[in-house]
């Protein structure tokens, strides 16, 4: 497996719409490992195709704690086919937007259709943080950020100081970082 580069906003790429996954081979399956591998490199507890350059439609997702056994779910081609009455409001964090939240308001329960790792199709119904990490990667997919959530003013907000943050190249490398965690002492 390997790390992969995580695209920090704004960069054009993010904004840009996935394309279906044709087949589930060897390649995508190897595609969905490095993403996890990425993602728990970076503390993330999801992560899309257009977060690594990739514009395909999938997306990793583990929202279990450091104490527990992790559970991660990779998703190709997911499409929400339900969602709860209920709407819940989130802080919201993405690796793409490092070290910058807001609060965004999704539904409190969502029923997804996609295909695992296999190929087969499965639905999966999430309820609470599950479901509004699906939901953020799902936006991933069709170019849709977090902040594109928010105000007008506290997105602009983010992504002055993202443009600042990496002109000044104060973004972190998470592929630096965790081959460094990594390396023997």
């Amino acid at each position: 497996m390997a790390l992969l580069p995580i695209i920090t906003a704004p960069d054009p790429r993010l904004k840009r719409k996935a394309a279906p996954v044709e087949r589930v081979d060897s390649t995508v399956r190897r595609l969905l490992a490095d993403m996890l591998e990425t993602m728990y490199a970076a503390s993330g507890i999801g992560l899309a195709g257009p977060q690594i350059g990739q514009l395909l439609r999938v997306i990793v997702v583990d929202i279990t704690e450091n104490d527990e056994d992790p559970a991660p779910l990779k998703m190709v081609n997911p499409e929400i086919i339900d969602v709860a009455e209920e709407n819940v409001d989130y802080e919201e964090g993405c690796l793409s937007l490092p070290e910058h939240y807001a609060k965004v308001v999704r539904p409190r329960g969502i029923t997804v259709r996609y295909l695992d790792e296999t190929g087969a199709s499965r639905e999966l119904q999430a309820e609470d943080m599950l479901a509004t990490c699906i939901q953020h990667e799902i936006d991933h997919l069709d170019g849709i950020l977090f902040v594109d959530r928010v105000s007008a003013v506290r997105r602009n907000m983010i992504l002055r100081k993202l443009i600042k943050a990496k002109k000044s190249s104060d973004l972190p490398d998470y592929a630096e970082l965790s081959s460094a965690i990594k390396a023997p002492i």
